[in-house]
């Protein structure tokens, strides 16, 4: 089995397929999977070359075959998967050596919901047939490669976990920044794929063997598992009419060789690399022993733009997602107001919490579909990670399963009943679960007990392989009106459970305080007091003034505010508070408000959407809110001049931080979205009105024959609509005699290209050839993950567009 060389022994898996098939006559727009039933000796022989060549890992012709693109006819995807796998046994073979064969799993093409309009299910379902064929096959292993979403890659991993007993690979294309095209960074991916209990991890395509070195570098650092490096040999370049990489064999050679003494475990090619490339790699690395994988014991949680990590300070959970307490949010649980939770999230976001808690659990609302809903939701506006909070086993399981990331879950108790329901689901979708340290008999009065009760929590953990960098445990702050001794207990445990258990700590500190006056004086006081203790999360108010003071306050006093730089942009000017005035700063103190932000607690939600502008609503993704306050403004002003005072320096603010790094993609597109909510209002005002609408340019979009990832395409779609273009989506897979005539119907000044595959650049460049002949004046801007402005220059595009945005700013550069 694969697993008894995984991190014992270096790994070499093969190269490219599509250049190679290219070069024996795979012809444009041709899909490369069908060659397994119709040029099955065409593929045994590159297979046979990479391992003649040494490889040890041999990938199926299956990039591309999932139920998604093999469902309208042609051939089935059984045979064309039954076909790939007994290709490369038949290579063995022939070449007289045993290899892995490892069922090559690529993306779908489709952004999923909500950035996208493909659904999580839909999307597992269509892996999950792949692979289930795969394994009826005789494959070895499962290769999940060349990702650019965490949701995507998540539904592809449970596809595989769920439905085989393969060991599963996965790779994703990171970029120049180190992050995923939905905005996850390594930590991200890191803590994701190893909560889902993925056997090895790494990164492949989009870069070459030089620019992939950081990459690896803080894969190193973040996991604990064998790492996967796939680099391209270079980027596509343009010789005449032949297509090229820039990277020789030699010099793939002698980088791949220092990848694997960083300590790459397992390596291989990716776009553009041959037998040749893989022969020099592994002529070079012969006879180098693997460095040993290390576990690491960082406690992260994540989203799909974010890893928050605990230890150095001490982090902050929002705890205003939550009904306990808060009539104006129980209320809108029951009345189904998403956009009451959304605006909360984000009220948090921004005065400071790292994490954000989620409760919906009301006796007489439906908690799992609700949950699922706030989460999805939240996902949507915020790339805070999220702390499910839930007693209900099917609630918790069910947002586990959509989650984006890595979540917080709130939590297991010392209860064999709790443990025997929670475990099994952390151990199978990840997440880092809090521990309560109660049990059959209640919550012990003493630290001594509270610490037994964490102990057995942990023990029980790891017959499940939870480790303990994925518990934290919660000693139970207990109101000190009614046990004097509960907050010393509750401190005290806090430092044995960080020392002696070497466990991470979080803890609801407002629980100290029910039933006394003046509240927030003791909430801050305990908060200092339990993050000097070690506590490594709080679960608090993050709109209270006095609890971020003391937050604050903490991280400048013990050095983990560098500089003091925090603490001094934040106060620096402000007058300290007086204690006398009446109704004053002691009002605000009492009621948890935070002064500075106008904001009072409990009414945090109802005042931000009182003040909202339009244009922030857009920039915070909130469809609901970005519609009602349009209908509101059209009473009274213009829908222009709405257009130009609102939606566009929203959209403009939006995309500059995009381009920054700042804003994800999923931000981008919700507002967008937003953005969209509000255009709907003043076309039916404007069509009410019976004035004429401004005319707008028109650009032609389409993904190039061959290729039916249209991810690109969308995302500049949805923009350019949103800056007052018409776009007209040809679609993906379109020849090019198909957009010229597109072109010429309509008189059309721009046209937007997109191709994802090595294989179907050769299109784009006979499109921009035939309409650079047929429509001169029209001018062509390309995009896509295989290309860089050197090549878009060598195949005649008048603009390449690194991303989304840029090619918005082209557009309206060249066209208005």
């Amino acid at each position: 089995m694969i697993k008894n060389d995984l991190g014992k022994k270096l790994l070499f898996f093969d190269g490219g397929m599509g250049t190679l098939l290219q070069a024996k006559g795979l012809k444009p727009g041709e899909l490369p999977e069908t060659w397994n039933v119709t040029h099955g000796e065409e593929i045994i022989g590159i297979h046979q070359a990479y391992i003649e060549a040494g490889s040890d890992l041999v990938l199926t012709n299956t990039f591309g075959a999932n139920a998604l693109k093999f469902r309208d006819g042609g051939y089935p995807l059984q045979e064309i998967i039954e076909q790939a796998v007994s290709h490369v046994k038949e290579a063995a073979r022939r070449a007289g050596r045993g290899v892995y064969t490892a069922l090559d799993v690529g993306p779908t093409g489709k952004l999923l919901k909500p950035m996208g309009d493909l659904e999580f299910e839909a999307a597992y379902e269509a892996f999950k047939q792949a692979m289930v064929y795969g394994e009826q096959a005789g494959a070895d292993l499962i290769h999940i490669e060349t990702m650019s979403d965490t949701y995507e890659i998540k539904a592809a991993v449970l596809a595989a976990k769920e439905n085989t007993k393969l060991p599963v690979f996965v790779t994703a294309i990171f970029d120049e920044r180190k992050k995923l095209l939905t905005g996850a960074d390594v930590p991200a991916v890191v803590s994701l794929l190893e909560g889902l209990r993925v056997d090895a991890l790494g990164v492949n395509c989009g870069l070459g063997p030089v620019q992939v070195m950081p990459v690896l570098e803080e894969l190193l650092v973040c996991a604990s598992i064998p790492v996967i490096v796939k680099p391209n040999a270079g980027l596509p370049k343009q010789r005449g009419n032949e297509t090229y990489y820039d990277v020789s064999p030699e010099e793939f050679a002698r980088t791949m060789k220092d990848i694997v003494e960083k300590g790459a475990a397992v390596v291989g090619g990716c776009c553009g690399t041959t037998p040749e490339h893989l022969g020099s790699m592994i002529e070079a690395c012969r006879g180098m022993s693997v460095k040993p994988t290390e576990k690491k014991t960082f406690t992260v949680v994540s989203s799909y733009g974010q890893a928050v990590v605990l230890g150095k300070g001490s982090k902050i959970i929002g705890e205003r997602i939550n009904p306990t307490g808060k009539k104006k949010f129980k209320q809108a649980l029951k009345d189904h107001d998403l956009d009451y939770i959304l605006k909360e999230g984000i009220l948090q976001e921004e005065n400071g919490a790292h994490i954000l808690d989620v409760n919906v659990g009301l006796p007489d609302i439906d908690e799992t579909a609700m949950m699922v809903e706030a989460v999805e939701g939240l996902q949507s506006v915020t790339s805070l990670p999220l702390q499910i909070d839930t007693v209900d086993v099917r609630a918790m399981e069910a947002a586990l399963r959509i989650y984006n990331g890595k979540p917080m879950v709130n939590s297991v108790s010392g209860k064999q009943e709790s443990m025997d329901a929670v475990f099994p689901l952390i151990a199978k979708y990840g997440g880092v679960v809090i521990g309560l340290t109660l049990d059959e008999k209640g919550i012990p009065g003493t630290a001594d007990g509270r610490v037994r009760v964490a102990e057995r929590i942990i023990r029980e953990a790891a017959k499940y392989g939870i480790e303990k960098k994925d518990i934290v445990i919660d000693v139970l702050a207990m109101t000190i009106s009614s046990e004097p001794e509960g907050a010393a207990a509750a401190l005290e445990a806090i430092g044995r459970v960080r020392q002696e258990l070497g466990v991470h700590t979080v803890l609801g500190v407002s629980n100290i305080s029910f039933g006394l006056p003046c509240r927030p004086i003791l909430n801050a006081s305990f908060y200092m007091m339990a993050m000097y203790a070690g506590l490594s999360a709080g679960i608090v108010n993050p709109s209270s003034e006095s609890m971020m003071e003391a937050y604050d306050a903490y991280h400048a006093l013990m050095g983990f505010d560098e500089n003091c730089s925090r603490y001094v942009e934040k106060y620096a000017g402000r007058k300290v508070r007086g204690t006398s005035a009446p109704g004053g700063s002691m009002a605000a103190l009492e009621s948890g408000g935070r002064a500075s932000a106008g904001l009072a607690a409990g009414g945090g939600a109802d005042m931000l959407g009182g003040d909202m502008s339009l244009q922030t609503v857009i920039e915070k993704g909130l469809k609901e809110e970005a519609y009602h306050i349009t209908e509101t403004l059209v009473r009274d002003q213009a829908p222009l001049d709405i257009i130009n005072t609102h939606l566009i320096p929203a959209l403009d603010h939006v995309g500059k931080g995009f381009e920054q790094g700042t804003v994800f993609l999923p931000q981008l597109l919700m507002s967008a979205e937003a953005a969209k909510a509000a255009f709907s209002v003043l076309k039916e005002r404007i069509a009410e009105s019976g004035e004429a609408a401004e005319k707008k340019e028109k650009v032609v979009l389409a993904t190039v024959k061959g290729d039916i990832h249209d991810i690109g395409k969308n995302i500049v779609k949805v923009l350019l609509e949103n800056y007052g273009f018409e776009v007209i989506d040809l679609g993906k897979d379109v020849p090019p005699e198909q957009i010229l005539e597109a072109v010429r119907a309509q008189d059309i000044r721009l046209v937007g290209l997109s191709a994802l595959m090595t294989t179907t650049v050769v299109s784009m460049e006979e499109t921009i050839r035939l309409l650079k002949m047929e429509a001169p004046k029209c001018r062509v801007m390309v995009g896509g993950a295989v290309l860089n402005q050197e090549y878009a220059d060598m195949i005649g595009a008048d603009f390449y567009g690194k991303d989304a945005m840029q090619s918005v700013y082209y557009a309206q550069k060249s066209l208005l």
